[in-house]
């Protein structure tokens, strides 16, 4: 059985119990915009995020149980109740778990960058998983990506930059708010170079927009209920 926890309000959910893809405008009701971060380790920016716009609704992924635990805890302490917790692999939540088209915004900073290369295939970006993340996006949504692997942020912009529904930008510098999370604190100080992409998602036509070059291997979520499928590993 897939390894996923859901938090919510301070209630936690198993896989079991969640239809999928999972309906969050019901756990999180409303019309307010989404915003997710996968990977959000300790959750340092994305409770802060939360916390300080409660007129948006957020969704994170983590897979490390320590971090996710810490920010479930760090969530409960501030009363912050307008934040989804996802304790899952972050591919498997991606097609499996999250509806397609609801977010305005993914957050992705320092991810694993797995520099071997039996464990390259586990990267959050290539040209077969880049159209997961992206799916993720309504029209006009915004990607923000930071990396202080230079060779792997290469290969990502251009991975992005080749992908015939995004307009890429690289900035220059920090995020107009400052550092994002402790990896980025600590590079900074540290005068580490980093690399930072703000990515605009403009699909032209209502039929998927794949990546040419991994267009034959990406995944696909149906609307399915969990019970149904088949989740042995």
């Amino acid at each position: 059985m897939r390894q996923v926890t859901v938090s919510i309000g301070g209630r936690e959910y198993r896989l079991p119990e969640l239809t999928v893809p999972m309906a969050l405008d019901g756990m999180l009701p409303g019309d307010a915009e989404w915003e997710i971060e996968i990977g959000f380790g300790k959750g340092r920016y994305l409770i802060r995020r939360a916390e300080a716009e409660p007129e948006r609704r957020f969704l994170g992924i983590e897979m490390a149980s320590s971090y996710y635990r810490l920010a479930c805890r760090r969530m409960a302490r501030r009363s912050v109740d307008n934040l989804i917790l996802i304790r899952s692999e972050a591919l498997f939540a991606i097609s499996a778990l999250l509806p397609a088209g609801f977010a305005s915004a993914v957050h992705v900073y320092f991810p694993d960058p797995w520099p071997k290369v039996r464990h390259q295939k586990r990267r959050l970006f290539d040209p077969e998983t880049v159209d997961l993340v992206l799916s993720l996006l309504r029209p006009g949504g915004q990607l923000f990506f930071a990396t202080d692997c230079l060779d792997y942020g290469r290969l990502v912009r251009e991975i992005l930059e080749s992908h015939p529904a995004t307009r890429v930008t690289v900035l220059p510098g920090l995020w107009p708010d400052g550092p994002r999370t402790n990896y980025e604190v600590k590079y900074e100080r540290a005068q580490r170079p980093i690399l930072r992409l703000q990515v605009s998602w403009q699909p032209q036509t209502p039929s998927p927009v794949l990546h040419p070059q991994g267009e034959a291997g990406v995944l696909a979520a149906t609307s399915v209920r969990s019970e149904e499928l088949d989740l042995s590993e």
